[in-house]
Order: C-alpha cells, then structure tokens, then sequence
C-alpha cells in the first residue's frame, strides 16, 4: 500500500465516513453507538486518518481526490481542566500501522493547546493507552466522567472498562510504548517512567 495515512481535523463533510466507522465497529471496538447528528454536533471536536488521495494534507483536500477516512478520535471536554479521547477507532483493513496511537497523539497535543490540564480515556483494553504514558486508576478519579455520562448509561457499574489519565504539559506529545504506573487505591504498581517527546505527526507512512 503505497498511500501515506493523513491526521486532519475532521470537517463536516466527514461526518457520514466517521458515522460508519464508528457503527461498523460498535461490538469489535466496544465503542457507544453515535448519531449521525451527534457527531455534526461534535464535528469540530473530531480528528480523522484518511488515505487514497494521495500523500500529503493538501494533495487530500483536492476536489474529487476525497480521502477515505479510516479512524478517527473526537477530544470531548468533561470540565474546564479535563477532557477525554472518545470514539477512538480506526478501520480493520489499517489497524496495526500505528494510526491509533498517532490519532491519540493529536488529540493529547490538541488538548495540551486548549488549556486542558489531563486527559483521559476508558477502554476494555487498557494496555493500548498505557503504552503510550497513561496511568490506569480508579474511576473515581475521574469524576467528571462519572457525573457527565456514566450514572445516565445503562451500563453504569457493570460496562468493564478501565480509567486510564494522562497529565498534561505544554510541548510534549504522548506517543507508543511509553509504560507508565497502573495505580489501585494509593498505591502504584510502576512500569518505567513517564516519557514524552516533542512535536506530533502529520503523516504516517505506509
């Protein structure tokens, strides 16, 4: 595949390839459903990977050279110091390419740039967001997440997933295999330490 993977803001005409990407892969990813007009609502807060037109972000925005899109990732804001990575998914077809983890990257560095002092995800397979920095801990420590979704989902208390957070610093980036402590209560089961670098991607090549 000689196309090179391109992270950009989602735009509206995005929203219908986001939609089907996320519905497609409700049960495999275990992601909540999304609607089409939820996400048009959010579609400035999304990121996406596209491919086939080409290998650059101008190439790709050229009419009639649409790129398809094959992940995404949306930065939802929980309060004015807390946000999270959600509807985090990318295509069957390109997993194992590093796009996640790029997609996670873009959205940490668009959080960082907003102001947001952590970010946070919950995910079934936590091991994912721990190799690139992120701490598992309690749900508790998390209680923005609790007050503005879980107690309304119908899985509360019962939806497996874990908390994982990530603090925040101006000019770093998250990025892969970066172990960080899995933390129960007070106490921490460390991994190595914390490490972050500069400067996020733009594309990833094939």
């Amino acid at each position: 595949m000689n196309d090179s993977v391109i992270i950009r803001p989602a735009e509206p005409a995005d929203v219908d390839a986001i939609h089907r990407l996320i519905t497609d892969n409700l049960e495999v990813g275990h992601l909540l459903p999304r609607s089409a007009d939820d996400i048009a609502r959010c579609i400035a807060r999304f990121v996406v990977a596209t491919v086939g037109a080409g290998a650059s972000a101008a190439t790709a925005k050229q009419p009639g050279r649409r790129a398809a899109v094959v992940g995404c990732a949306e930065l939802a804001p929980l309060s004015t110091g807390v946000a999270e990575v959600r509807s985090l998914v990318v295509s069957e077809k390109f997993r194992g390419r590093q796009i996640g983890p790029t997609l996670v990257s873009r959205v940490a560095a668009d959080a960082t740039a907003k102001g947001f002092a952590t970010l946070c995800a919950f995910a079934h397979e936590p091991s994912h967001f721990v190799r690139m920095g992120f701490t598992i801990v309690p749900h508790m420590w998390v209680p923005e997440k609790i007050t503005h979704d879980c107690t309304s989902c119908s899985l509360f208390r019962r939806c497996g997933q874990h908390a994982v957070m990530l603090p925040l610093r101006a000019g770093v980036e998250v990025g892969p295999e970066r172990p960080a402590a899995v933390i129960h209560g007070s106490r921490a089961a460390s991994g190595r330490r914390l490490a972050l670098r500069p400067v996020p991607a733009e594309a990833i090549p094939a």
